[in-house]
C-alpha cells in the first residue's frame, strides 16, 4: 500500500507538471492526447504492468485517468440549450476518443509476458511465471 501511494503522489506530480498544456484552449486534443501517451501514461503506469491491482486501486487508477482526460476534452456544450456540461466517465471511455489505462496496462503486461516466455523454459522468472519454480 505504502508503495502504490508513492506512485499515485509521482503521477499527481507529473500531471501537474503539464496541467497547463492539457488545458490550454489553442493546443489540439490530438496533441493532448498525445502528451498523455508519451509523458502522464508511462509514469502512471510505471511498475504496474506487474502488480496485481485490488479494486480501490483500480478505482483510483480510474478518477485519475478521469480527470486528466477531463482536463483534456473540457466542457461540452449542449447544441440545443447552449448549456455546458461536465463529460460523463462513459464519455471519455469512448475507444474512439480516448486511450484506456486499463488497455494500455493489459498490452504493457502482455508484452512483459512475451519478454520472459522468451528467455527460455531454463529462465527462474519463467518457471515462477507458469507455476513450477522448483
Amino acid at each position: 500500500m505504502k508503495k502504490f501511494k508513492s506512485r499515485v503522489i509521482s503521477e499527481n506530480d507529473c500531471y501537474h507538471s503539464v496541467q497547463d498544456l492539457a488545458s490550454f484552449s489553442l493546443l489540439s486534443k490530438n496533441f493532448k492526447i498525445k502528451v498523455y501517451r508519451t509523458i502522464i501514461l508511462p509514469v502512471a503506469l510505471y511498475e504496474y504492468e506487474n502488480w496485481s491491482l485490488t479494486l480501490r486501486e483500480e478505482h483510483r487508477l480510474r478518477v485519475f485517468e478521469n480527470r486528466v482526460l477531463r482536463r483534456i476534452f473540457g466542457p461540452k456544450k449542449n447544441e440545443v440549450t447552449g448549456e455546458w456540461k461536465k463529460l460523463h466517465n462513459k464519455e471519455l471511455n469512448n475507444p474512439y476518443s480516448s486511450p484506456n489505462i486499463f488497455g494500455v496496462k493489459k498490452s504493457r503486461r502482455m508484452g512483459w509476458v512475451g519478454h520472459v516466455a522468451s528467455m527460455g523454459r531454463l529462465g527462474v522468472v519463467y518457471r515462477v511465471l507458469v507455476g513450477k519454480p522448483e
